[in-house]
C-alpha cells in the first residue's frame, strides 16, 4: 500500500508519461481514464496517494477529490490543473485535496509532493459545507506566494478557529477575510467587518456589545452590538492593532466567556462568533512595548497569515491589472480596452507601496484618461501622476507629463493636446472632491465654488456618471 498509487488521467499521452516515471521511481502504478472509474478504484484498492487531473469525463476532478476523501480522510490527493484561480485553489483544499499542481509542471515537484503527502497524510483536515457564491472572490494571482495563501484560506476554512490575517495595508486583508468566511460552515450566516480605528474609545462598548435605551444620553432606543449582529456567522476586526489596552481587555473577556453585556443592561448574552482579525502592524513588537495584550494576540492567532506585499508577486500585475480594467470598465458603461505592453512593463516596474488597493486606483485613473480606448505609457504616466509617486526609473511630474503631451502633437500624433490636458485635470480635480465628500454632490460643489447643477453636467460629461454619483470607500 505504501508505494501503490491512483492516477486518475484522460489524456492517453501523458497518463502513459506519468506512469512510466513513477514506476521507474518505485511505485505501483494503477491507471483511470475518467472520474468514475477512479472513484471506483480508490473505493476498492488502497492506495498511498491518489493523483488525478482536474478536467476528467463522467466526473469531475474536484467531485472526484469530494467522494474520495469523504471514504477516506487520510488519503492523499493531489490535484493536477491548468487552472490556478483562487476559487478552484480553495474550494480543492476545503473538499480535501492534499496539494494541487499547476500544469505545466516538473517532475520532480510531483514527486516531492507525493512523498510529503505519504508522510504527512495524518495531518489532514475535515471538509465544510460549500460557499455562498453571491459575494464574488477578487482575490487574484497565480504566483506561488498566492498559491500558498490560497491553500492556507482552505484549510483554516474547514475550522472555527480564531484567524490573524497580517500585512501592508492595501493587501487584500478584508478579502482573505471574506474568502475564509464564504468557504465555511459559517457562509449562510453573516459576515459583519469592522474597523477598529474608526470606533471612537467612547463608544467602542455601544458599537460592539449594544446599549439598552437610556443607557447614557442620547440612546434613545436599544441598539444591538456588532457581535451580537454577527451571532452565528463571523466577525472581521480591522487594525486589531490600533485598538486601546482598555478595548482589547474587554474584546478578551468576551472571547473568553463568550457572552457579551449591552452597555446598560443586566443580562448576559450568550454569543456564537467566530473572530478573525486583521492588522498591518508588527504585533510582535507591540507586545514587547506593552502595547497589545499577549494573551489576546494568543487568542486571536490560532492561526495565522501573512499577506505578502505587491511588490513580492509582481508576476501577478498582469492579470490583475486585466481584472480591474474588466471591474471598472463595467462601472463606466464602456468597452474593456486593450493595454499596451510597454504600459504593462511601467506599472509591473513599480514599488506599490499602497499595494494592490493602489494598482487598482492606477488602473482606475487610467482608465478615465481616455475612456473606451487601448491604454497607453503615456495614459499610465498621467494616472500616476496624479496618483502616487513613481520610481526614480519612471519618475513623471505633471512638466514631463506636458512635455510628453506636446511631444506627441509634434509627431502627429495628437491635434487635442490642450483639450487632453484639460480633461485629466478636471477629471483628477472632480473624482478627488466626489471621494472627498464621499459622494456628496452638494459639498463637493461648494468646495470647488460652482453649483450642484453644473457638477452633475460636468460629471455626466466627463464620463463618471454612475461611477462616481455614489458614495466611494
Amino acid at each position: 500500500m505504501k508505494n501503490d498509487i491512483l492516477l486518475v488521467e484522460d489524456d492517453a499521452s501523458l497518463a502513459a508519461s506519468l506512469e512510466q516515471v513513477l514506476s521507474l521511481t518505485g511505485y505501483n502504478v494503477t491507471v483511470a481514464t475518467d472520474g468514475e472509474a477512479g472513484l471506483e478504484r480508490a473505493r476498492a484498492g488502497s492506495f498511498a496517494v491518489v493523483v488525478t487531473d482536474f478536467r476528467l469525463p463522467r466526473l469531475s476532478g474536484l467531485e472526484l477529490v469530494k467522494q474520495i476523501y469523504a471514504a477516506n480522510q487520510r488519503m492523499p490527493i493531489i490535484l493536477m490543473t491548468a487552472h490556478g484561480c483562487a476559487e478552484l485553489a480553495i474550494e480543492a483544499t476545503k473538499l480535501g485535496a492534499y496539494d494541487y499542481l499547476l500544469k505545466p509542471f516538473e517532475m520532480g515537484d510531483l514527486l516531492a509532493m507525493i512523498a510529503d503527502g505519504i508522510a504527512q497524510s495524518a495531518s489532514f483536515a475535515d471538509p465544510v459545507a460549500t460557499c455562498d457564491e453571491q459575494i464574488p472572490s477578487t482575490l487574484v494571482g497565480e504566483s506561488g506566494v498566492m498559491q500558498a495563501i490560497y491553500k492556507e484560506i482552505g484549510r483554516v476554512a474547514a475550522t472555527s478557529t480564531g484567524v490573524l490575517i497580517q500585512g501592508e495595508s492595501g493587501t487584500g486583508k478584508e478579502l482573505v477575510a471574506r474568502a475564509i468566511w464564504r468557504h465555511s460552515k459559517r457562509a449562510a450566516k453573516p459576515f459583519i467587518a469592522v474597523n477598529c480605528t474608526a470606533i471612537p474609545e467612547t463608544l467602542v462598548e455601544s458599537e460592539m456589545f449594544g446599549h439598552e435605551r437610556g443607557s447614557f444620553t442620547g440612546a434613545e432606543a436599544r441598539r444591538v452590538g456588532q457581535f451580537e449582529q454577527a451571532h452565528g456567522g463571523t466577525l472581521f476586526l480591522d487594525e486589531i492593532g490600533d485598538m486601546t489596552l482598555q478595548t482589547q481587555a474587554k474584546l478578551l473577556r468576551v472571547l473568553q466567556e463568550r457572552t457579551i453585556r449591552r452597555l446598560g443592561g443586566r443580562e448576559a448574552i450568550s454569543i456564537d462568533v467566530r473572530v478573525i482579525a486583521a492588522t498591518h502592524r508588527d504585533l510582535a513588537a507591540a507586545m514587547r512595548e506593552k502595547h497589545f495584550r499577549e494573551d489576546l494576540f494568543y487568542r486571536l492567532s490560532v492561526a495565522c497569515i501573512r499577506l505578502p506585499p505587491l511588490r513580492d508577486r509582481a508576476e501577478d500585475i498582469p492579470k490583475m491589472v486585466h481584472h480591474f480594467l474588466g471591474l471598472h470598465s463595467a462601472e463606466m458603461g464602456i468597452p474593456t480596452p486593450q493595454i499596451q505592453k510597454e504600459a504593462m512593463e511601467f506599472l509591473q516596474g513599480q514599488p506599490w507601496p499602497g499595494n494592490v488597493r493602489e494598482l487598482e486606483n492606477a488602473v482606475r485613473r487610467a482608465l478615465l484618461v481616455r475612456p473606451g480606448y487601448p491604454i497607453r505609457l503615456s495614459d499610465v504616466r498621467c494616472a500616476m501622476a496624479f496618483g502616487v509617486r513613481a520610481t526614480a526609473k519612471h519618475e513623471v511630474s505633471l512638466a514631463t507629463l506636458v512635455r510628453e503631451n506636446l511631444g506627441r502633437a509634434a509627431r502627429g500624433e495628437s491635434v487635442r493636446v490642450y483639450a487632453e490636458m484639460l480633461g485629466i485635470m478636471e477629471r483628477e480635480l472632480f473624482l478627488e472632491a466626489i471621494k472627498l465628500a464621499r459622494g456628496n454632490q452638494v459639498q463637493a460643489a461648494r468646495w470647488l465654488g460652482i453649483s450642484r447643477l453644473t457638477l452633475r453636467h460636468r460629471l455626466r460629461s466627463l464620463g463618471f456618471d454612475g461611477l462616481t454619483l455614489k458614495a466611494q470607500n
